[in-house]
């Protein structure tokens, strides 16, 4: 039986997970989305529809918990607050975040990261050989998120798999998005997301190098990764209560919690 989350908010229950050590303060996560339509044929599932993002912040706020952009996250970590947040990323930088995620985000009083590709403004997720095609931020569109409170990070400049890509290539991607996004929305870019999730020593080192303060991957990374390879749980169309509260229990024994330090 699944919880019925239109019911009155529900103090958070303690994590058994988090009382293991008591010393430790309970580890944040990091949600990741990447569309927000009404799309069903999507071979990848990184769609979610509208209602269903509805219904998984309605599920946060009922919790205690409460969606924010990666910078607030680690700002709140910083200052030892992070109790009760969650981070919101939404991969590729699709229109469908101004149109439909937005609208979501303001009602449920959220804010998140947006990992969007300076090369390819106004294109398409052309790097997809299946699946339907979708359109992306503009810069107009990149600026309007940023107003509304959004923060704007890049995802590299083409969606490559940057573990193969030459020297050249690997520090173009990454410096020359950063800083055509800083030229964009005035704002110096703080975030990089690893395309695909994939990441190895050399990537990091090149993020790192190139002026970022964190970047978020899928897995954690290589020794030594730190903020620089952020584990994510990736949030589906079929992850109803249940299901997300079994993700937020075990996001720590699964290495995909944000440890405090």
């Amino acid at each position: 039986m699944v919880a019925d989350i239109s019911a009155a908010p529900r103090a958070a229950e303690p994590d058994p997970l988090a009382e293991e050590n008591p010393r430790r303060r309970p580890a944040a996560w990091v949600a990741m989305y990447h569309s927000v339509s009404n799309c069903p044929d999507d071979p990848y599932d990184i769609t979610v529809t509208p209602g269903r993002l509805e219904r998984q912040l309605a599920w946060l706020s009922h919790r205690g918990l409460r969606g924010v952009s990666v910078r607030e996250l680690l700002e709140a970590r910083a200052r030892g607050q992070e109790r009760g947040l969650v981070g919101l990323t939404f991969d590729d930088g699709y229109t469908d975040f101004i149109t439909t995620a937005l609208p979501v985000l303001h009602r449920w009083r959220c804010t998140a990261t947006v990992f969007v590709l300076p090369g390819l403004l106004g294109g398409e997720n052309a790097w997809e050989s299946t699946g339907p095609t979708k359109l992306l931020l503009d810069v107009d569109d990149i600026r309007r998120a940023e107003a509304a409170g959004m923060e704007i990070a890049s995802h590299g400049l083409t969606h490559i798999d940057l573990t193969r890509a030459d020297d050249q290539t690997l520090h173009t991607e990454v410096i020359e998005s950063r800083r055509l996004l800083t030229d964009i929305t005035g704002v110096e870019i703080e975030g990089f997301c690893h395309p695909y999730g994939f990441v190895d020593e050399r990537t990091v080192d090149a993020v790192r190098h190139a002026g970022y303060r964190y970047a978020c991957a899928i897995s954690p990374g290589p020794a030594g990764s730190g903020d620089f390879a952020i584990p994510r749980i990736h949030i589906a169309q079929a992850d109803y209560p249940l299901r997300l509260e079994l993700k937020r229990r075990l996001a720590r024994a699964h290495g995909r919690a944000l440890e405090a330090v």
